[in-house]
């Protein structure tokens, strides 16, 4: 499977999370099989964004992307999810979840002072607290960076991502199936991508994948926003 392949599926996965989230009732098997299969999402998207920040000709163009798909997907995202949120705060959406995580990738490269990069690491995490995939998402980018080509230790950055957020659910819920429903997607993400990824783009139409996965954000965060209203 080439990268776009990969992301299309990550986008489906996405879709049914938030199909369960905005409009399937909480609690039954199939919404919550839904919610489940779409953790398979942040974990690749994290490895494609480190992946993707060692490829890219311009870091600025890059973030500049990420900043303003994020601005646009807020609203949507709002009308989307109205309950999200920490302590009374707006939830920021997954978009600037990995502009943080793209500005970690960054400070890693570009701070040389190893107290001072430190710093900046740990408060972008904490940033995160106020976005979609908080803590976990800086997490794996991080998991991602320091394995970067070496099989090895991208086999342990995924074993390592599955235990932390299998274990992260399974003892904030008291639940085994919530743990194995959060954990499985995140290694069936690390199979697809250890053993069936090529390594390569698409042949052809890698404009339209590109901006196709910028703008499907949006767009279905607004469908499925209306639909919840109209419900």
């Amino acid at each position: 499977m080439n990268r776009d392949a990969i992301k299309m599926l990550a986008m489906f996965t996405m879709l049914l999370n938030h199909i369960a989230n905005a409009l399937l009732p909480a609690g039954q098997p199939l919404t919550n099989l839904f919610l489940f299969i779409g953790y398979f999402t942040a974990v690749t998207m994290c490895y494609f964004l480190v992946e993707g920040y060692g490829y890219t000709r311009s870091k600025r163009n890059y973030a500049a992307r990420l900043l303003v798909f994020a601005l646009l997907s807020q609203l949507p995202y709002q009308l989307a999810f109205p309950d999200y949120g920490m302590a009374g705060f707006v939830q920021l959406n997954m978009l600037f979840t990995l502009l943080l995580c793209f500005l970690v990738l960054l400070v890693q490269e570009k701070v040389h002072d190893r107290v001072l990069r430190g710093v900046c690491i740990v408060l972008l995490i904490c940033a995160s607290l106020f976005c979609d995939w908080a803590l976990l998402a800086p997490i794996f980018t991080l998991l991602f960076s320091w394995a970067k080509d070496t099989p090895a230790r991208k086999k342990a950055a995924f074993a390592a991502a599955t235990l932390l957020y299998g274990g992260m659910a399974g003892l904030g819920s008291g639940s085994l199936a919530d743990a194995l429903g959060c954990a499985v997607p995140v290694l069936v993400s690390g199979f697809v991508i250890l053993y069936l990824y090529n390594g390569k783009r698409a042949v052809r139409g890698r404009t339209f994948y590109k901006w196709f996965f910028y703008a499907f954000y949006p767009t279905h965060l607004l469908i499925l926003g209306l639909l919840r209203l109209l419900a």
